[in-house]
C-alpha cells in the first residue's frame, strides 16, 4: 500500500533537499560585528576619518540630531564630519557604560544605546584653546546588508 506513495515521497524529499535552508542567526557572532562597528567610531573620531566614518552608513540612512530629521548623503556625512573632525581636538570619547545591543528576531536589525562621553579641546584664537565636554546618549540602529552591517538611523541627545 505505501509502496505506490514511494515515488511521490521521493520527489518530495528531493525537492525539499534543494531548497535553500534558512539562515541561521549567530547573535553572538552578530555582537562582535556590531562591537566592532561601535570601535571604530571612536577611531575614526581620533584619527579625523571623516570618509570611514560616513562609510558606516548605509543607503537611506536617517539622522535625528537637535530637532531635526534629515536623510543626508554619504556626501554630505563626508563634509559634515570633515567640518567637525578638523575643527577639534578629541581628549575623550569614551563609553560611560557598555553600549546595549539588541537584535531583531531574524537577525537583520539590530540597535545599539550608547551613553558617551566627549571632551574635545578648540583654539578660540591663535593663543587660547579651550576644553568643552558634553555626555551624550544615542540610539543607533543597524541593518544587515549584503556588505556588511550599516547604520539605518542614528538618534542623539545630550545634557
Amino acid at each position: 500500500m505505501f509502496r505506490k506513495y514511494l515515488p511521490l515521497v521521493a520527489l518530495v524529499l528531493a525537492i525539499a533537499s534543494c531548497m535553500p535552508k534558512p539562515s541561521v542567526f549567530d547573535r553572538t557572532k552578530a555582537e562582535e560585528e556590531i562591537l566592532q562597528l561601535h570601535k571604530a567610531q571612536r577611531d575614526y573620531h581620533f584619527q579625523k576619518d571623516s570618509i570611514a566614518f560616513a562609510n558606516q552608513m548605509g543607503l537611506g540612512y536617517i539622522s535625528v540630531n537637535r530637532g531635526q530629521i534629515t536623510q543626508p548623503t554619504v556626501e554630505d556625512n563626508i563634509s559634515r564630519y570633515n567640518n567637525y573632525f578638523s575643527a577639534v581636538e578629541f581628549v575623550k570619547w569614551d563609553d560611560v557604560s557598555p553600549p546595549e545591543i539588541r537584535f531583531s528576531d531574524d537577525g537583520s536589525m539590530a540597535y545599539t544605546v550608547v551613553d558617551k562621553e566627549v571632551i574635545v579641546e578648540y583654539k578660540v584664537s591663535e593663543t587660547e584653546t579651550i576644553l568643552d565636554s558634553a555626555y551624550y546618549a544615542w540610539v543607533a540602529i543597524y541593518k544587515k546588508q549584503a556588505e556588511g552591517w550599516k547604520l539605518d538611523c542614528v538618534a542623539s541627545t545630550n545634557r
